[in-house]
């Protein structure tokens, strides 16, 4: 018989109320056990717990949830117990010392509830982007992830196919009869229409832009002014700030969300050719890598010697003895604040055009791969092509579509997806 897994899943204690969440064949006798009683299913029911010497635990409300329609499709209880550390150590020792019991691995009731068919691949790791969420975007896409937004979406792409294949293999069953002709002219429309639909959903912004967020790069000479503007961006003193140049010799990296969109700053090493010690010099070249990942670069630099595409900032017009740039994208003063909002609304507005839309899904690598994978095939078929051949690209990208949804995923994939989880999960 399966092991019986309990965890606290309400976070951290102390708290007010902690929830103790029971899953496997024997959570009914968990409650019987320590309260006495199984109460009716999905009624909270007052319960006073006791240990097996009969010493009071605590008084909880508990819940009863019969399989297979509970989060994980197998029997399932809920303790509500006060949320003192004493108290949840205590229950837990009793579940504990029960036969069949032993406390969850980390994200282990989630992957029961995928493992039982209450939830897909593709659910699971919007579940699990959910919990991480820390911006709105993030909390949005998850949200929609979670709740099967993307399945539902696959599910269909996968019923297209199956329509299409039904008629290729209409075709192979019935060719040696004078009533069956070959593919109709419709059957490579609807490919096409087919591979442009996807091709249009891998051409969005990746989930990896939600989660890492839109990286931005200060860049220029030493003394220009980045730490300063790293600073007032990230509203932190997290830079060392001196007149002294060649202070900063790597890379200083904050994220943080401005206008509920996740952003990474970086501040680098003062760029210049002579006089560089050798510490300093492999800060410079850091530097030079991560403005060539960068989403932007803000050069506060000489102008027109910045990387393409790099914004033209005139930094420290506070200062009389300051160069100043004929043409920059924005005029500002980190140590007064003038000109830092403007430039703070202008990076959001940008990286927005990076973000997925509100309410628009965003694939992360995994998945885009996948649906790469589906559509590949779908862009070479030729409607008068041999037929097997044709039937054989269709299984093709069902394949893609069930292993997108977790229908022949690998263990290690698996257990780096439900590890994230929190022990709760």
């Amino acid at each position: 018989m399966r092991d019986t897994i309990f965890a606290c899943s309400s976070g951290q204690p102390p708290a007010a109320i902690a929830v103790i969440r029971i899953s496997g064949p024997r959570a009914g006798q968990a409650l019987q056990a320590l309260g006495g009683r199984i109460p009716a299913p999905r009624r909270a029911s007052l319960m006073t717990l006791r240990d097996g010497d009969g010493a009071v635990l605590d008084q909880v409300l508990a819940l009863w949830f019969p399989a297979p329609n509970t989060a994980t499709g197998e029997d399932l209880a809920e303790i509500h117990c006060h949320g003192g550390r004493a108290v949840i150590a205590a229950i837990e020792r009793a579940l504990a010392g029960l036969d069949g019991f032993r406390k969850a691995q980390a994200g282990e009731f989630t992957r029961r509830a995928f493992a039982n068919g209450r939830m897909d691949l593709a659910e699971a790791e919007g579940l699990g982007d959910l919990l991480s969420a820390e911006t709105e975007l993030q909390r949005r896409n998850a949200v929609a992830m979670a709740g099967g937004a993307l399945s539902v979406q696959v599910k269909a792409w996968r019923e297209r196919l199956l329509m299409l294949s039904a008629q290729v293999e209409a075709v192979l069953d019935f060719s040696d009869e004078d009533d069956v002709g070959g593919l109709p002219p419709s059957f490579g429309d609807a490919l096409k229409v087919f591979h442009v639909e996807l091709s249009t959903w891998l051409a969005r912004p990746r989930a990896e832009a939600l989660r890492e967020g839109f990286k931005v790069v200060i860049a220029g000479p030493p003394n220009a002014g980045k730490s300063t503007l790293f600073n007032a961006l990230v509203e932190s003193d997290a830079a060392i700030i001196t007149p002294i140049a060649g202070t900063t010799r790597d890379i200083l990296m904050r994220p943080v969300a401005l206008g509920g969109v996740p952003f990474q700053f970086l501040d680098t090493a003062g760029l210049r050719d002579e006089g560089a010690d050798v510490v300093e010099a492999m800060g410079i070249e850091r530097a030079k890598a991560v403005m060539a990942e960068a989403d932007l670069v803000l050069w506060l630099g000489p102008e027109g010697e910045g990387p393409e595409g790099a914004w033209e900032i005139e930094s420290q017009i506070d200062r009389i003895a300051r160069r100043a740039k004929m043409m920059p994208r924005h005029r500002l003063s980190a140590v007064t604040g003038e000109g830092v909002d403007g430039l703070r609304r202008d990076l959001i507005e940008t990286s927005m055009h990076a973000m997925p839309r509100a309410g628009e899904l965003a694939l992360n690598a995994r998945q885009h791969s996948l649906l790469s994978e589906a559509a590949q095939p779908l862009g070479q078929i030729r409607s008068d092509g041999d037929l097997l051949l044709i039937s054989e690209d269709l299984r093709s990208a069902r394949v893609a579509f069930d292993r997108l949804l977790g229908g022949a995923g690998t263990e290690d994939m698996l257990d780096a997806l439900f590890g994230r989880f929190c022990i709760g999960k």
